[in-house]
């Protein structure tokens, strides 16, 4: 049985949480969310607080998606509550970006300057030009925009030159000469 699942999700407040068959919906000060459930998967509020239950029990009614339910409606609580966000910095000669709107143009050492539509919900600033703040108050949409920036010019190891996320350590390698002067 699940140990993450068992445990019950807290309901701060000024966040309305409401289940309604296999939905739940996650009201807040950010936004709203909501989640489809598994078929096997139920879950009600009871006391302010958000329980996680599987439906059926027994051994062959194990269910791994228990546990990543309940974390996925902690998610949505957070993210109406508080958001998430990533930061990722920009190493490179004249690399650099500028958010317009719902646009971000990043000149990355191509011949042309690459502009990228920020998806409805997100919200990407340029405090430096060499540095992206990606918010939003869905987990996934965060990490999937941060992941598509990041794939334009990855970090690569000779140089180090590219996108990379804040605090993320690139391996770097020799160079061809240098290894054989070595």
């Amino acid at each position: 049985m699940s140990r993450v699942g068992k445990r019950p999700v807290n309901i701060p407040a000024g966040v309305k949480v409401e289940v309604n068959a296999n939905v739940v919906r996650v009201e807040g000060p950010k936004g709203k969310l909501e989640h489809r459930l598994p078929e096997s998967i139920g879950a009600e509020v009871k006391d302010g607080k958000v329980i996680v239950k599987k439906k059926g029990s027994g051994k062959e009614e194990r269910n791994p998606l228990h546990g990543l339910t309940r974390t996925i409606i902690f998610n949505l609580i957070k993210g109406v509550t508080e958001g998430y966000k990533k930061e990722l910095e920009i190493r490179g000669v004249g690399f650099k970006a500028q958010a317009q709107g719902n646009k971000l143009q990043m000149t990355l050492g191509f011949s042309h300057p690459i502009e990228y539509e920020i998806p409805e919900g997100i919200t990407v600033t340029t405090p430096k030009p060499v540095q992206l703040v990606v918010s939003g108050i869905d987990k996934v949409k965060v990490g999937e925009v941060s992941a598509e920036l990041r794939d334009f010019f990855k970090a690569e190891p000779y140089k180090g030159k590219g996108i990379r996320y804040q605090g993320e350590h690139i391996r770097r390698k020799l160079g061809k000469k240098a290894a054989a002067t070595a």
